[in-house]
């Protein structure tokens, strides 16, 4: 039962086929606790309703804590099967992305009302009100929802945009949330957010990446209404400065904030980063407007002294000098930083601010366009392995064109590989240096995850402690 319970489900069916006792063993409920009916995520379908009628009953029953269903198996008998068969169900997705239509829900009296956690992929035209309808009186125990969007399918050319979920009634049912995930949805706006704070005085974190419509004019009533808000995340959204310095960031208890790719003013910046109190995680990529003039007033006027993650991701307009001051006074602290996408920064001052990132976990760093200069990989590799002790992951984005290795690479990995023995991925972009990093760490065993292809950036401090399976896309 222990070693089938590193199987995935499908290699469990498959096993299921080798003789009674294994097929016994693969059958038992407590390997089913958690379960994706997607087929492009998990490789599992169930080709009938019936089916899975059949399986709620028999093989999941009790256990089952989590399921992801796709939009075919989301019918009212099989939700009425959930709730009376699964009683400890608490964490579900149901992906509507590809719908067209949507079942007929009217008959619908039973929701499993133990869940603490939901998933709604959401469709690009399909109104789900008839059936949100149906569930609100189910779900208001909810502490952690997220609503997935259709944001990389949107064109170009402007198109009607439909309202397809009523998130003004949702906040209604759910006065419990503490998460809230808004992806890439294009129809939130200031006033959802506004709605939600509203209703949810637990709020925590509030999540709207992707939503372009969402302003900040909301922020400041957000702040003053949701008092625990620890985590804001704001990627690529479309905000105003002015709405950002109307926020009181002296009284917040903010901890977490993702602002990159938006297209805030240095000014707005600097009053952002020295008002705010105690920030121990910032994504700021991607702005032409951070530079070596908002750094310098954070270190003179703000408090960087609790922060242990910082992205920077492709800030072209920060200098090596200014970002080797910063390193120089708070690099200890760091356990995550991301330097990547400036061709400026090279290995020099990776090499310079080696010794004082001591306690780093997360590095990445280099970028993809062509240098004029190149990298000495071998010599960053040493160096890596004798001043980071604890690191666990290490992204290398630069052009194989600009990577240098010679006949002493294989030294420097395996200095690498026997002093940083918490290492559990490395990401290459260069497939030459990837065969003989890959051959070493393979021949010596090491549970450590090898990629050639660069991963997307670090978007949560969460993850920064929590790393025990790192396979990134």
């Amino acid at each position: 039962m222990h070693i089938f319970s590193y199987l995935t489900h499908r290699e469990i069916c498959r096993m299921a086929r080798v003789c009674r006792k294994w097929r016994l063993i693969a059958y038992d409920t407590r390997l089913w606790k958690s379960v994706s009916l997607r087929p492009e995520i998990s490789g599992l379908h169930v080709g009938s309703l019936e089916a899975l009628l059949a399986l709620i009953s028999i093989r999941f029953g009790p256990s089952l804590r989590y399921i992801e269903l796709p939009i075919e198996l989301i019918t009212h008998t099989v939700l009425h099967e959930l709730s009376n068969k699964c009683p400890n169900l608490t964490h579900m997705l149901l992906d509507f992305s590809t719908a067209m239509q949507l079942h007929d829900f009217s008959e619908m009296q039973a929701f499993p009302a133990k869940l603490k956690y939901m998933v709604i992929c959401l469709s690009e035209v399909i109104f789900m009100e008839g059936f949100m309808r149906k569930i609100y009186n189910f779900i208001n125990g909810l502490e952690i929802l997220h609503l997935i969007g259709t944001y990389e399918k949107v064109e170009e050319e402007e198109e009607e945009i439909y309202e397809v979920i009523n998130v003004h009634k949702l906040k209604s049912a759910t006065p419990n949330l503490r998460v809230i995930n808004l992806y890439g949805i294009n129809f939130i706006d200031d006033s959802h957010i506004d709605a939600f704070s509203s209703n949810c005085i637990q709020l925590e974190c509030l999540a709207v990446n992707f939503c372009n419509k969402v302003t900040g004019s909301t922020l400041k009533t957000l702040f003053q209404r949701s008092r625990r808000l620890k985590c804001l995340l704001m990627h690529q959204t479309s905000l105003i400065s002015e709405h950002v310095m109307a926020v009181e960031w002296e009284k917040v208890s903010l901890q977490e904030l993702d602002i990159s790719a938006t297209d805030v003013s240095t000014e707005c910046l600097i009053d952002l980063l020295t008002r705010i109190p105690n920030l121990r995680f910032l994504s700021a990529g991607q702005l032409n407007s951070f530079n070596d003039t908002v750094l310098k007033a954070w270190m003179e006027g703000g408090n960087p002294r609790n922060l242990i993650a910082l992205d920077l991701d492709s800030s072209d307009n920060l200098t090596d000098d200014a970002l080797y001051k910063f390193l120089s006074r708070h690099g200890q602290q760091l356990s995550g930083l991301v330097l990547s996408g400036m061709p400026h920064i090279t290995d020099q001052l990776w090499m310079s601010v080696m010794p004082i990132l001591n306690n780093a976990k997360i590095l990445v760093m280099g970028t993809p366009e062509r240098l004029g200069v190149n990298i000495h990989v071998d010599q960053l590799m040493d160096g890596i392995a004798n001043n980071l002790p604890r690191l666990e992951r290490l992204e290398l984005r630069w052009d194989p064109q600009n990577l240098r290795f010679s006949d002493k690479s294989q030294k420097a990995i395996d200095i690498l590989r026997v002093k940083c023995l918490k290492l559990r991925c490395l990401v290459l972009n260069d497939g030459r240096y990837y065969e003989i990093v890959k051959a070493n760490f393979e021949r010596a065993d090491r549970n450590t995850v090898v990629r050639t292809s660069t991963s997307s950036r670090v978007s949560n401090y969460y993850l920064l402690g929590n790393y025990k399976d790192l396979v990134f896309n």
